[in-house]
C-alpha cells in the first residue's frame, strides 16, 4: 500500500487519498492502539476539503470494526480542537482529515496521541503495519460512533489559557484572515470574548480556499495586509487552512518576521515560568534573535530537527535537570504552546498576543528584538551525492570559521560571537543543500559558506 508519511503527517493528491489507502491507515492504527493496550475512544475530526467528510467517516467506521467506539466531529473542524479533545476527554487518540496549508487538490491525515502528533517512530510503525485486509473484531464487539460536539469547549478553554497572559484587549482593533479556512470558527470567537474588536476577512468556511492561497504569506496575505493598513487596527492575524499556522501583520500593513513573532511569545513564557531552568524548543533555522531575547529573558534555547518539535521536548526533559521546564516549542508559524497542551495551536497563539499586544502595544514588543538580514539559499545536488557533501562540509565549515561554534546534530550550523549564524542541510525532498543564513552582513556570509560547500 503506497502511503508515505512526512514531517506531519500523510498528505497526497486528492486521487490518490483514496479509500483503500484511508481503509488501510485506520486499520494500521487501530491495530496499533490495540497492541499498545488501548481501549478508550478515538477522535475523528476533519476540515472542509472537498471529501474530507466521507474519510473521516470512513475511518470511524474502520475504528468501530476493530472494537473502537469513535467520536466523530459534528462537523469540519480546525486541527488544535482535535488535538486538544485527546486530553480534555482522556482518549486513545485522534485522526484529522486535513492537509493543513496544502492546496486544495491535496488531503490528507494527521495522528495525535495524547495531544501531539505521532513522531516519526510512531508513523514508521504505522507504514509497517499497512495492509489493505481487514482484521475486524467479532460482531458483538463492534464499537459504537457517535457525533461530538467540542467546538465550545475547546474556544473556552483557549479563552481561559489565554487570560492568564498580558492585559485585557478591550478596545484592541484586530483584523483576522481565516483564509476561509478552520480558523472561521475559532479565532474570531475567541478574541471577541477575551474583549477585543475583531474584524474577519474570509471567514466563510469553504475547503476550495476561493479568497486566497491556504498558506499564509507576505503574498498570498495582499488583501489582509491592505485592510490593516488602511483600517487602523493595531495589528492583523493570519491563519491556514486548518488553523495551526500564524503570521502577524503590523499597523502599517507589514508582515512580522515569523521568528520575531516566535522570540516575543518565548521571552514572555521564559519570564513568567518559576522554573530554575526553563526552556525554549526551537528548529536549526531558527533565528538567532530567539536565542538572544530567551538568554536575556533568563531561558536557553535547544534545537531539534525541523518536524520534530514534539521529539525535542522530549529529550530536553530527558536530558534536563530537576528544574527544567519546557516553556515553549515552536518553529516557524507554527507555535506549541506547552502549558496548554502539546499541539501546534494557532488560535492559542492569537488569543495570547492579543492579549500581549493589549498589554504593551506590538511595537514595545518588538523592540528589543534584534532584526537582522536573514537569507536561504537552495544549491543543487544530486540525491547520490548529498551524503558525501554534508559529511565533506562538517570538516570544511568549521575550519573556514574557527573562531565559531558548530553544532552537527541537525546539519552543520555555525554560531559567531556576534549571533550572525548559518545552517548547512540537505532537503529531505528535492535535490538540494539548504543553506539558511542571519548576519548583518548576511550577502557576504552566504557568499562564504557557498564557497565552502562548492568546494567540496
Amino acid at each position: 500500500m503506497n502511503v508515505e508519511f512526512g514531517t506531519d503527517g500523510w498528505r497526497t493528491t486528492v486521487e490518490e487519498f483514496t479509500e483503500p489507502r484511508i481503509r488501510a491507515v485506520g486499520q494500521a492504527v487501530a491495530d496499533y492502539l490495540r497492541s499498545a493496550g488501548e481501549d478508550a475512544p478515538v477522535a475523528v475530526g476533519y476540515d472542509p476539503r472537498a471529501g474530507s467528510r466521507a474519510a473521516a467517516e470512513e475511518l470511524a467506521r474502520v475504528l468501530c470494526a476493530n472494537g473502537f467506539d469513535a467520536l466523530l466531529a459534528d462537523r469540519d473542524t480546525p486541527t488544535p480542537v482535535v488535538a486538544w479533545t485527546v486530553l480534555d476527554l482522556g482518549l486513545s487518540g485522534a485522526l484529522q482529515v486535513t492537509a493543513s496549508h496544502n492546496p486544495p487538490t491535496d488531503n490528507g491525515l494527521k495522528l495525535f496521541v495524547d495531544g501531539e502528533e505521532y513522531d516519526r517512530e510512531l508513523e514508521e510503525t504505522i507504514e509497517g503495519l499497512l495492509t489493505s485486509d481487514e482484521s475486524p473484531v467479532a460482531w458483538d464487539r463492534f464499537g459504537e460512533s457517535e457525533q461530538a460536539s467540542v467546538l465550545s469547549d475547546y474556544r473556552e478553554a483557549v479563552t481561559a489559557y489565554a487570560e492568564q497572559f498580558g492585559a485585557d484587549p478591550a478596545g484592541v482593533r484586530v483584523a483576522v484572515d481565516c483564509g476561509t479556512g478552520m480558523a472561521s470558527v475559532a479565532t474570531p470567537q475567541v478574541l471577541r470574548a477575551l474583549g477585543a474588536d475583531v474584524v474577519a476577512l474570509n471567514a466563510q468556511v469553504d475547503g476550495h480556499f476561493p479568497a486566497r492561497e491556504s498558506k499564509p504569506t507576505a503574498e498570498t496575505l495582499t488583501d489582509l495586509r491592505a485592510f490593516v493598513r488602511d483600517g487602523e487596527f493595531d495589528f492583523g492575524i493570519g491563519h491556514d487552512g486548518d488553523a495551526d499556522r500564524i503570521v502577524i501583520v503590523d499597523s502599517d500593513g507589514e508582515v512580522v518576521h515569523e521568528d520575531t513573532v516566535l522570540a516575543v511569545v518565548a521571552g514572555r513564557y521564559v519570564r513568567e515560568s518559576a522554573a530554575s531552568d526553563p526552556v525554549v524548543v526551537t528548529t536549526p533555522n531558527a533565528s538567532a534573535r530567539i536565542d538572544e531575547h530567551v538568554r536575556d529573558s533568563g531561558g536557553r534555547i535547544e534545537r531539534v530537527r525541523l518536524g520534530a518539535l514534539h521529539e525535542g521536548v522530549a529529550t530536553a526533559y530527558e536530558t534536563g535537570a530537576d528544574g527544567t521546564e519546557v516553556v515553549f516549542a515552536a518553529e516557524p508559524w507554527k507555535h506549541v504552546h506547552t502549558r496548554f497542551g502539546s499541539w501546534i495551536d494557532g488560535v492559542a497563539s492569537a488569543a495570547v498576543l492579543a492579549r500581549l499586544v493589549a498589554e504593551a502595544g506590538l511595537d514595545a514588543l518588538r523592540e528589543p528584538i534584534t532584526n537582522r538580514p536573514y537569507r536561504k539559499v537552495s544549491i543543487p545536488c544530486p540525491d547520490e551525492e548529498k551524503e558525501r557533501v554534508m559529511a565533506a562540509v562538517e570538516t570544511a565549515l568549521p575550519e573556514a570559521f574557527p573562531e565559531a561554534s558548530v553544532d552537527t546534530e541537525y546539519g552543520v550550523r555555525i554560531e559567531r560571537e556576534d549571533a550572525s549564524w548559518a545552517l548547512v542541510r540537505p532537503s529531505g525532498t528535492e535535490p538540494y543543500i539548504r543553506l539558511y543564513a542571519e548576519s548583518d552582513d548576511v550577502d557576504a556570509l552566504v557568499a562564504s559558506v557557498r564557497d565552502v560547500i562548492e568546494s567540496v
